[in-house]
């Protein structure tokens, strides 16, 4: 399938150029802290709870919180409808989006408890991990949980022979690999890195290169929607 015409993605974004992203801060009430994301035609719910006693108790850690993030594509989420509740793909996304947000939230400082993360995917159109980190990290933020830094995430590819950054749905299905990424943008620490495809070293070498740095990208924009959220709450007062 040709998805690049005339040095053109099919969405007329250019190789390095990010889809449309929007971040609100605070749009549950219920819960501690929370996050909507839309980017490019991804829409992304994330919710934090705790911390909170710890149950079931035989997994409760005396020397630091557990951190569980819980990743979940809605049935009406793609156009084919999703069965109901979790699946491989979501458990392991699950895992891998703990892993790397347990790696800036100050777990230490809660021994015993549970840190909730609920990511809810309600529209998907390729890259929903990231977006769903993404999502998760403005989340902990807005809960007001010590962190070191958020986590940034994004993923690059290869399409028609090209690396590019920010996979499209088309691209993510018809082109020739999916590299997604996540960084702790103070330290350039990489907290995930996954592969679909084939890569030669130089193509893995750019694109890694070009993942980091739209994931530098997504970093500012998660956090002026903090910035602007904490003005809109002063201006509120």
């Amino acid at each position: 399938m040709e998805l690049i015409k005339d040095g053109k993605r099919l969405d007329g974004r250019g190789f390095n150029e990010l889809r449309d992203i929007k971040i609100e801060v605070g749009v549950l009430n219920r819960a501690i802290g929370s996050a909507y994301v839309e980017w490019g035609r991804n829409k992304v719910m994330a919710a934090v709870y705790g911390p909170r006693e710890m149950h079931p108790k035989f997994l409760r850690d005396p020397t630091k919180a557990v951190l569980r993030c819980i990743y979940n594509m809605a049935p009406f989420s793609v156009e084919d409808r999703k069965r109901p509740g979790p699946d491989r793909r979501s458990v392991e996304i699950s895992k891998i989006s703990s892993e790397a947000l347990s790696h800036v939230v100050m777990l230490e400082r809660y021994p015993n408890s549970a840190i909730d993360v609920y990511v809810e995917i309600l529209q998907a159109d390729a890259g929903t991990r990231c977006v769903g980190l993404t999502a998760a990290s403005v989340a902990l933020a807005d809960a007001g949980i010590p962190m070191k830094d958020m986590v940034a995430s994004c993923a690059s590819g290869k399409v028609n022979g090209e690396i590019v950054l920010d996979l499209m749905k088309e691209e993510d299905n018809y082109g020739d690999c999916d590299l997604p990424l996540a960084v702790i943008p103070r330290r350039k620490e990489v907290v995930l890195l996954q592969m679909d495809g084939k890569l030669t070293q130089d193509e893995f070498k750019k694109a890694y290169e070009v993942a980091i740095d739209g994931s530098m990208q997504v970093y500012e924009i998660q956090k002026n929607a903090l910035l602007k959220s904490v003005n809109e709450v002063k201006i509120g007062e």
